[in-house]
């Protein structure tokens, strides 16, 4: 009975099937009717394409939101300089270990990081009279861009943090920057388990390594006016 129900089910697709060929085939004939077939097809893309965008772009946004980033400019291009400011990132980042380790969100993190700026101040101060330099060192907490960022096994897309920057002279040099929260840039964290962000879809993003897509966001980006602040 089975068998026979199958057979029947087959008959009635393939006559749907030929039936729909049919119909393709006297739409196409018609100049018009391809053209206005291609417009519906290229809106229903449109749209498809459009629903996967915003719900990448939605990631991305609390993937940002729950980041707090570290940039460290130094003062120049000139080798002493970029020295330093490797030098100064290392102090930082020794520091960093004590303070965000065991924060549970971002928010923790981010107010962890205010409480700890004159700490933080001072050790890149020693940083920089260790190496025998003499520049200021500014440290403070703002809201930067930041290009898409590809590291060994994550990724993060462009657009707005939270960071601690840490500005060596008039910071006109090219810069470092990593994360602080998740603590995947600390000494004692490593990069190889990037699993710290709160949401799946957040952790599938940042692991994804989508290329593609993290490019169309900053191309968007960009569009609508959100420049990157910092470059690599």
């Amino acid at each position: 009975m089975s068998v026979v129900l199958k057979s029947s089910c087959t008959k009635v697709l393939r006559k749907i099937c030929a039936q729909f060929r049919t119909v393709w085939a006297a739409l196409a004939s018609s100049r018009r009717m391809r053209w206005e077939i291609s417009v519906l097809l290229g809106t229903i893309l449109a749209v498809v394409l459009t629903a996967q965008c915003s719900s990448f772009a939605s990631t991305a946004a609390r993937v940002r939101q729950d980041t707090l980033r570290l940039h460290v400019q130094a003062a120049s291009d000139s080798p002493a300089d970029q020295l330093l400011k490797l030098r100064v990132r290392d102090a930082v980042l020794q520091q960093a270990v004590q303070i965000f380790t065991d924060c549970p969100d971002q928010a923790a993190a981010k107010k962890a990081a205010a409480a700890a700026l004159p700490q933080i101040q001072l050790a890149a101060e020693r940083a920089v009279a260790q190496q025998g330099a003499s520049c200021p060192v500014r440290v403070y907490i703002t809201r930067m861009s930041f290009p898409t960022t590809h590291y060994q096994h994550f990724s993060l897309p462009a657009g707005p943090y939270d960071a601690l920057r840490v500005e060596l002279g008039k910071a006109r040099g090219h810069n470092w920057f990593c994360v602080l929260y998740p603590a995947l840039c600390l000494p004692a964290a490593g990069l190889d388990s990037p699993t710290a962000w709160p949401t799946q879809q957040e952790q599938q993003l940042v692991s994804s390594g989508c290329t593609v897509r993290f490019a169309v966001l900053e191309w968007w980006q960009h569009l609508v006016g959100t420049k990157s602040a910092v470059s690599a």
